[in-house]
């Protein structure tokens, strides 16, 4: 019993169980055998030259995390010594960018041309490179070098392909070689056909049962995908997803199932990590793009964790992976029962995510796996005290929630299912699902100073029956109609039968709602603070409530009258957010990072911060006294005061306090790429001048949230 019930009896992987055997052999005097394995069947010593295929123009679906992994890419190449050829027509990026100061690294040459295969192979014949690397430019890049591979030029030029090899690609895209080999290994993959034409579309249909999920084959966000609910919508999604691909898929539909994905990391040695897994917060059916994602899983038992785990290395050690890949699944909610939906052998949006959620750098690793080098050997350039071989622990929370710019379009319908149509993302860190979910919404709508329902102007007023069509229908205002059907008092379990969201995050929402209910039932700030009051306010902040929000639902004046007397109240009881550092070891081992986030679910700042030199009220801030906005006199008049401030301190003091820079945020129509490149450019410039720099961005796709870029990252 003692063993039984000891709290680590099953508390971790079994990788490591193999040592017992070889104790046991060692204590017998047994011989023993060291076999090392190497799957790269390449002179890694020769490359001087390596061809980068970048991702072209961005689109939905393959947007600037590819413009992030390739400048990882070139960054890791660089270090070694090899001399880069990048390709990438996408001039808005930073990858493209022509760095005379060498401590940032940049390609030797780049060719602003269309990623073709005709195309990259007269930039072969010109350069004569040892390698190429198809795997940091999204699905273009695959698609050219798999073409380049079927058609034997890069055999008859002698070009390696760098990291994992193009028939382990091509097994992990082709739904026939995919299925065969997970068979294998007994491994279990939702029902799926091939088909290369409609009669066999509809063969296949009538093999699995309606409904089914039809899209096509090598396409990127899901192009050309739906869900065919009989032979007559399934001829006409199968005739639109020919025309993206001479190969179409029609898979098992599992809609409701729990939707997870795992990062994995291999090197030639056949030594893996999984680096982060991911939960999304809706159910399967919708594209993961346009899904909510949390990292680390929330709702996933010790043993269903472990279980996936266990096959995910599984896997991507049977395909002969090297390097780092996507795996996905489908978990039953409420059995063991799981299917293996894809596999993507490339770095991915997913991949970008998981980077900057861990703070482990995939796509150096990446890189520097697809050289030959092992996961031992590598040193982790965030932590700067760990390998990479050693698996991110995190003690916070981190949400993606995703932007869509629907309405700037007519006739255009927002419902959500397996085509993306999101165009950026957000990623929101802390240490409470609540808090993160909140500043999610804060961060993808400036508009929004928290998950509101009724007051989110998102959700029209309705009746309970036209309530429950908005929250059985995804769309991009879902998580609000949940909301407001949850304020309005709808229990959890009758939310989750609509939805089929997980219990655990409804439970979540509803400890917002009951909040906001309870500071409405309040009625003031005073009758919030007299009792506990310290407390109160304390469990309001770490659920993520803003001051605005706080002043909004106890009735203060709108505007920054009520804001900031919530701010006076709050910082008068010491309710003050502290800084803590993503170090991917969980604060198991000490090690300073530069990479760090704001919560108020902690009593100490894990790094070193300096007062305010001036104690000057800026000319946009007003007191709690002040009604209505100054007038112009009186605002020159702090504006120059302000400004003056630090007028003679020195120019080496100035370096040393630095400069913060503004990121972009989420990427939307009208506001893309181009502006990480000027956040890029503007650190760049700033650091040669010695200026320290600070990056504020809660974009997980921009190079600007590198963690080498900037100084401090929030």
């Amino acid at each position: 019993f003692s063993v039984q019930f000891h709290p680590e009896a099953s508390g971790g992987p079994t990788d490591t169980a193999f040592l017992f055997d070889k104790f046991v052999g060692h204590v017998r005097d047994e011989p023993q055998s060291l076999v090392l394995h190497d799957g790269l069947d390449y002179d890694r010593k020769t490359y001087k030259k390596v061809l980068l295929v970048g991702s072209g123009g961005l689109s939905i679906g393959q947007a600037g995390e590819f413009d992030y992994s390739g400048s990882q890419c070139i960054k890791a190449l660089k270090e070694e010594g090899i001399e880069v050829i990048l390709i990438n027509p996408n001039i808005a990026t930073v990858q493209t960018s022509q760095d005379k100061d060498d401590s940032f690294r940049a390609a030797d040459k780049v060719y602003f041309l269309p990623i073709k295969p005709e195309v990259v192979m007269d930039i072969i014949k010109e350069e004569k490179p040892d390698g190429i690397i198809v795997s940091m430019g999204g699905q273009t890049a695959l698609n050219v070098g798999v073409e380049l591979w079927r058609t034997g030029q890069l055999q008859a030029a002698g070009v390696e392909v760098l990291g994992s090899q193009i028939p382990v690609i091509e097994a992990t895209e082709d739904r026939e070689i995919f299925s065969a080999k997970l068979k294998e290994i007994d491994e279990t993959i939702a029902l799926s056909y091939s088909a290369t034409s409609i009669d066999e579309a509809v063969e296949a249909a009538n093999k699995i049962g309606y409904p089914v999920l039809i899209r096509a084959a090598f396409a990127l966000g899901g192009l050309g995908s739906g869900f065919a609910a009989d032979e007559k919508e399934l001829k006409s999604m199968a005739a639109k997803a020919f025309s993206t691909s001479d190969q179409i898929l029609i898979d098992q539909d599992l809609r409701g199932w729990k939707e997870l994905e795992y990062e994995v990391v291999r090197d030639s040695s056949d030594n893996c990590v999984t680096v982060c897994n991911m939960e999304n917060f809706d159910p399967l059916g919708i594209h993961t793009g346009d899904s909510i994602v949390v990292a680390p899983s929330q709702t996933l038992t010790n043993r269903e964790y472990f279980m996936l785990r266990r096959t995910a290395l599984k896997v991507v050690r049977h395909l002969g992976i090297v390097g780092e890949c996507n795996i996905q699944y489908a978990l039953h909610p409420e059995s063991e029962r799981y299917c293996i939906i894809e596999v993507n052998a490339r770095l991915s949006r997913s991949s970008a995510l998981a980077s900057k959620a861990t703070g482990y750098p995939l796509a150096y690793v990446a890189t520097k796996l697809s050289l030959g080098k092992n996961l031992v050997s590598i040193r982790n350039s965030v932590t700067k005290t760990t390998t990479a071989c050693f698996e991110p622990s995190l003690d916070y929370c981190v949400v993606k929630m995703p932007r869509w710019d629907l309405k700037k379009f007519s006739r255009v319908s927002n419902k959500l299912g397996s085509s993306m149509l999101s165009v950026g993302e957000v990623m929101a860190i802390g240490r409470t699902f609540e808090e993160v979910i909140q500043k999610a919404c804060r961060m993808v709508n400036p508009a929004l100073d928290g998950l509101d329902g009724e007051d989110s102007n998102l959700v029209e007023p309705t009746d309970d029956s036209d309530l429950e069509i908005q929250i059985k229908t995804p769309t991009d205002t879902r998580l609000f109609a949940v909301q407001t059907a949850l304020e309005k008092g709808w229990t959890v379990d009758r939310v989750h039968e609509l939805t089929k969201i997980d219990r655990w995050f409804l439970s979540k929402l509803k400890n917002i709602a009951l909040m906001r209910q309870a500071l409405k039932g309040a009625g003031s700030l005073e009758a919030v603070t007299e009792t506990n009051g310290r407390e109160r306010l304390r469990a309001l902040k770490m659920a993520g409530f803003s001051d605005s929000q706080i002043a909004r639902y106890l009735g203060l004046p709108s505007g920054l009258d009520g804001e900031s007397r919530v701010r006076e109240c709050r910082k008068s009881l010491g309710v003050v957010p502290v800084v803590k550092q993503i170090d991917t070891l969980a604060a198991e081992f000490p090690a300073q990072t530069n990479y760090l986030y704001v919560t108020y679910s902690g009593d100490a700042n894990d790094i070193e911060t300096k007062e305010r030199g001036s104690q000057l009220t800026p000319p946009y801030r007003f007191s709690p006294g002040e009604k209505g906005r100054l007038d112009t006199g009186e605002f020159k008049r702090r504006a120059r005061a302000f400004s003056s401030v630090g007028q003679n301190q020195t120019l080496q003091e100035a370096k040393d306090r630095g400069v913060i820079v503004l990121g972009c945020g989420a990427y939307c129509i009208g506001s893309s790429v181009e502006f990480d490149w000027c956040a890029v450019s503007c650190i760049r410039q700033l650091r040669r001048e010695g200026f320290k720099s600070t990056i504020i961005n809660y974009n997980p796709e921009t190079v600007s949230t590198d963690y080498d870029e900037s100084d401090r990252l929030y």
